[in-house]
């Protein structure tokens, strides 16, 4: 059997493990649910030639968006990219590759992917550009398009509060994509405004165990963006 141990790590050294090239999930909708504090660690880091794999893209100068800005990223997967200007002009050059995906069709992607399963059958854009490449399946008398789950070497998820295990607690929206994605790579660092002793935590209150989570690490909530906002008023 083994032990369960710490996972609290310092920020620095918890985003040192992201290699340049890697793919990294990064939860949020929007604003709320971004770990804006690893983002910003990243960006200070350096890595680059990376695949973001988001919701969406922030807006100019506000998290992932920072990242596309400094062409750090070469590939976006995501389900809409209006909000950031920066990153549709980098599309247009060249400079960055997008693949859209209808939100829903993202998600379940992302989701199977934690469930443990290859993929899964729809007939969502059946005929449309959504449909282009995919391949098809005939089915009770139906015909279905298979889409692949989707999976990355790390993910960085926002959490409201957790325990040096690694278990998690979101607050509100905050649980949009970051449970998904905490399922559904292969290293997952989490960031959570307070982090407390394992035991102190209702069991009935997790959201994403700490089997889940490889490293936790302690943020200020001035680090998120309504928090900036707040502390700037």
């Amino acid at each position: 059997m083994t032990l369960l141990t710490h996972r609290y790590r310092a920020i620095d050294e918890a985003v040192a493990a992201i290699p340049d090239g890697a793919s990294i999930m990064v939860g949020g909708f929007g604003s709320p649910g971004t770990p804006f504090a690893l983002i910003d660690e990243l960006l200070a880091q350096g890595q680059r030639d990376l695949t973001l794999i988001k919701n969406d893209a922030n807006e100019p100068g506000i998290g992932i968006g920072k990242l596309i800005e400094a062409g750090r990223v070469r590939r976006l997967i995501t389900s809409h990219i209006g909000l950031n200007r920066d990153a549709i002009a980098a599309m247009n050059r060249g400079e960055l590759e997008v693949t859209l995906f209808p939100q829903g069709i993202l998600a379940e992607k992302i989701r199977s992917a934690g469930a443990g399963h290859h993929g899964f059958l729809t007939d969502i854009g059946q005929g449309t550009e959504i449909a282009a490449g995919r391949r098809e399946i005939e089915l009770d008398g139906r015909t279905w398009g298979i889409e692949p789950a989707l999976y990355a070497d790390f993910a960085l998820v926002h959490a409201e509060h957790a325990d040096r295990y690694g278990n998690l607690i979101y607050r509100a929206t905050a649980s949009n994509f970051n449970p998904l994605m905490a399922m559904a790579a292969d290293t997952v660092i989490a960031q959570a405004y307070r982090v407390d002793e394992p035991g102190s935590l209702g069991l009935e209150a997790i959201h994403t165990p700490c089997a889940f989570v490889s490293q936790v690490v302690e943020v200020a909530r001035e680090t998120s963006e309504q928090g900036r906002r707040a502390h700037v008023g």
